[in-house]
C-alpha cells in the first residue's frame, strides 16, 4: 500500500539522514520515478523533505523533524505486542521498559487498529509460567545493577570487569571483551572473548560487573545467531562424553533422542523394542537420562552404567522397606 511506503521513506530518511533517488528505489523495491511521486506527495502533506544537488546530494528531511508512530498495520500492530509478552526480556533487565514501550505503541496506533490488535494478542500467550503438568518455569534471577553494566559495556563496546562464579568454584574477577546477549529458555548468557578465547558466560553467575573505559576489541558486527551455534556445537562435542547401548520402548524413543547428544546406531530386537547406541555428554548426563524413562529402558552397555542405575534403584528400594 502507498501508505505504508510514505512510512517507510520517512523513516528511512530519518535513519540515514540523506539519500538518492536511486537508493531509496532500491530500498522501497519500486522505480525512481515512484520514489518521486512520493516525495511530491509528502511535500505536499506538508513534511519537510528537501532535495540537495550535487555528486553528493539526495532527499533529506529538516533537521529536527520527529514523526509519531504512525502507518502500522493490524498484523504489524499484532506483531508488536505478542512480541512485548515474551519474557525473554526479563533476562536482561528489559521488562520494565519492554512494557513501557508497548503501552507507547498501543497508545500511537490508528483508532480503527487499537482495540482488534489489543484484543487480538490477549488471546496469544507465550511462554507461560507454568506448562500443562503445573511444573513452573522459574527465569533465573540476576541483580539489575548487574544486568544494568553489563548492558552498558555491550552497547558501548568497552571492556567489562566481572566477579563471575564458575560451577563448583569460588568467585573470581576476570576482564572480557563483551560480543552479545543470547537468552535460551530465560537463561541469560554473556558472549565475550577473553585474552582472545571464546568464553560463554551465565548472567545468573556474574555476582558483580564494572563498565571499563578501555574499548573492548571485538568486531565492529556479529552474527549472534552463529556464534550460538558454533557454541552451542562445540559445548556438545567436548567435555568427557560417552557412547551408550540402551534398549527401549518404542513409545519412549523420541525422550532418548531428544536428551542424547547424537544417534549412532539403530536397529530394532525381535520382540519390537529399539536398540540404540547414543552418545551424551557424560556420564552423569547419561545416567540422568535413562533414569528418567525408569523400566521402559535399559542400559545394556557400559557395564558401569548398568551398575549405577541398579545402586540407585536398590538404594530408593531399601529406603522405602524401611519405612514399611
Amino acid at each position: 500500500m502507498r501508505a505504508d511506503r510514505l512510512v517507510s521513506l520517512v523513516l528511512l530518511l530519518r535513519q540515514h539522514g540523506r539519500l538518492s533517488a536511486t537508493a531509496l528505489a532500491r530500498e522501497l523495491e519500486v522505480s525512481t520515478r515512484t520514489v518521486l511521486r512520493d516525495i511530491e506527495a509528502l511535500s505536499a502533506a506538508g513534511v519537510p523533505v528537501y532535495a540537495e544537488r550535487g555528486r553528493h546530494g539526495g532527499f533529506a528531511l529538516l533537521p529536527g523533524f520527529r514523526t509519531e508512530l504512525t502507518g502500522l498495520n493490524h498484523d504489524e500492530a499484532l506483531a508488536l505486542l505478542v512480541a512485548g509478552s515474551r519474557r525473554g526480556a526479563q533476562a536482561f533487565g528489559l521488562g520494565s521498559a519492554l512494557a513501557s514501550a508497548m503501552l507507547k505503541v498501543v497508545d500511537a496506533l490508528p483508532e480503527s487498529y487499537r482495540d482488534t490488535a489489543a484484543g487480538a494478542a490477549e488471546r496469544l500467550l507465550i511462554d507461560p509460567e507454568t506448562d500443562l503438568l503445573s511444573r513452573r518455569l522459574v527465569a533465573e534471577e540476576v541483580p539489575d545493577a548487574v544486568v544494568a553494566e553489563v548492558l552498558r559495556a555491550v552497547f558501548a563496546g568497552h571492556k567489562l570487569r566481572i566477579h563471575y562464579a564458575a560451577a563448583d568454584q569460588p568467585p573470581k574477577w576476570r576482564t572480557v571483551d563483551p560480543i552479545g546477549l543470547v537468552t535460551v529458555r530465560d537463561r541469560g548468557y554473556l558472549l565475550a572473548t577473553r585474552s582472545g578465547a571464546e568464553r560463554t558466560y551465565r548472567l545468573c553467575r556474574i555476582r558483580a560487573a564494572e563498565e571499563l573505559a578501555e574499548p573492548a576489541q571485538r568486531p565492529d558486527r556479529v552474527d549472534l545467531d552463529r556464534a550460538w551455534q558454533e557454541r552451542s556445537t562445540r559445548f556438545r562435542t567436548g567435555g568427557d562424553q560417552v557412547t551408550v547401548l540402551v534398549r527401549v520402548d518404542p513409545a519412549r524413543r523420541e525422550d532418548v533422542v531428544s536428551t542424547a547428544l547424537a544417534v549412532l546406531a539403530e536397529e530394532s530386537d525381535p520382540d519390537g523394542r529399539l536398540r540404540l547406541e547414543v552418545t551424551f555428554q557424560d556420564p552423569r548426563h547419561a545416567e540422568w537420562a535413562l533414569w528418567q524413562l525408569t523400566t521402559e529402558a535399559e542400559a545394556l552397555a557400559p557395564r558401569w552404567l548398568r551398575d549405577s542405575l541398579r545402586d540407585r534403584a536398590a538404594a530408593i528400594a531399601a529406603r522405602y522397606a524401611a519405612s514399611s
